[in-house]
C-alpha cells in the first residue's frame, strides 16, 4: 500500500503534468492541501478561485484570502447567488447537488475566462463512502477533477500533508455552507442566512472553536463541541446568547445537550462540503423537544 510520501508525489507529479489548473477554494483543509500540491507542481500556472455568495461567511472568506497568501498562491474571487435557484432555495434533500452545480459552475467560468481547461475540487477518498452526497453528483456531471480522490488520500493524510506544508488550517475544523444549519423542507432565504451568520460571529467573538447555530423557523438550537459544553452551559453566556440572538430576531433560544453533530438537520447519510452527515427524523426536531415527556422528581 502506498505510503502518504508516495501518494503525495503521485498527486505533484499528475498536477506537473497539467498546463494549468483552478482550484476550487474554500480555504478548508481539503481544498487548501490541493492548492499548496497545485501551486508547488505548477506555480504561476496554478489559481486558487473561491466563490463568493450569501451562504458563505464572511469569516470564511477572509480564512480563505489568508491560506492563499500563505501559500502564495493567485487568489480569485468569483461572485454568484444561490438564491437565484428556486430549487436551491426550496431546500430539498439534493439542495447540495444544486448548491455545488452553480458554485463548480462559476469556477468554470471563470477558469474559462484565465484560459484554463481544468478545475480541480477538494473531494478526497473518504467522501465516496459518506452515505447520500448530490454534491458529488455534481462533480461527476460537471467533469471538476478531484485529484486527492484520484490518488486515493483519505482525511486523515490530507491533514498529515497539510503540517507536512505547514498549513494553518492542518486541524481547522469542518464548516459548512450556512445553509447547512436550516432543516431541509424550510426555504433558505437571505434573512435566515444573515442571522445565522451573526450569531455564529459571536460564537467566535467569544473563543467556540466547534460550533453550529441550526435555525428552526425562528428558533435558534445553539450546538457546540462536547469539550466546550460545559462553557456553553455557564449562566453568563446563556443570558448574553439568548439576549442577543433574539435582538438578531430569533424567538427562542435554545442549547443542544447532544452538543454539536454534522447534519443535525439534514437527510439521512447526506453530507455538506466533504463532511459526513447523519442524523434526521421524519418530525420537526423543534415539535420534538416540545411534546417530549421528561421525567419529574414524582415519576
Amino acid at each position: 500500500m502506498p505510503t502518504v510520501e508516495e501518494k503525495l508525489a503521485a498527486m505533484k507529479a499528475d498536477l506537473a503534468d497539467r498546463d494549468g489548473v483552478l482550484v476550487a477554494f474554500s480555504g478548508g483543509v481539503d481544498s487548501s492541501v490541493v492548492a499548496a500540491l497545485a501551486h508547488d507542481a505548477l506555480g504561476d500556472d496554478a489559481v486558487a478561485c473561491t466563490a463568493k455568495s450569501e451562504t458563505l461567511p464572511d469569516a470564511e472568506l477572509e480564512d480563505a484570502n489568508e491560506v492563499a497568501e500563505e501559500i502564495g498562491i493567485r487568489h480569485e474571487i468569483a461572485e454568484f447567488s444561490e438564491l437565484d435557484d428556486p430549487a436551491f432555495v426550496a431546500n430539498d434533500d439534493d439542495r447540495c447537488y444544486h448548491c455545488r452545480t452553480m458554485r463548480l459552475g462559476t469556477m468554470f467560468e471563470r477558469a474559462s475566462e484565465l484560459g484554463i481547461d481544468i478545475v480541480c475540487d477538494g473531494t478526497n477518498a473518504d467522501d465516496v463512502d459518506a452515505g447520500h452526497r448530490p454534491g458529488l453528483r455534481a462533480v461527476e456531471e460537471l467533469d471538476a477533477y478531484s485529484p486527492l480522490l484520484q490518488h486515493d488520500i483519505s482525511k486523515a493524510e490530507v491533514r498529515e500533508i497539510a503540517e507536512l506544508y505547514d498549513l494553518s488550517v492542518a486541524d481547522k475544523p469542518a464548516m459548512a455552507c450556512l445553509s447547512s444549519r436550516i432543516p431541509t423542507g424550510l426555504e433558505v432565504t437571505e434573512e435566515r442566512l444573515s442571522r445565522i451568520e451573526r450569531a455564529e460571529t459571536l460564537l467566535r467573538q467569544w473563543g467556540f472553536s466547534q460550533f453550529r447555530i441550526r435555525d428552526h423557523d425562528g428558533l435558534a438550537r445553539i450546538e457546540v463541541g462536547e469539550d466546550e459544553l460545559s462553557r456553553a452551559l455557564d449562566e453568563e453566556f446563556a443570558s448574553a446568547a439568548r439576549d442577543y440572538l433574539t435582538e438578531l430576531g430569533f424567538d427562542h433560544v435554545t442549547l443542544d445537550l447532544g452538543g454539536y453533530r454534522t447534519g443535525s438537520v439534514s437527510p439521512e447519510g447526506e453530507s455538506a462540503d466533504a463532511e459526513s452527515e447523519s442524523k434526521r427524523t421524519d418530525e420537526p426536531l423543534v415539535e420534538d423537544v416540545f411534546s417530549t415527556d421528561y421525567p419529574t422528581s414524582d415519576s
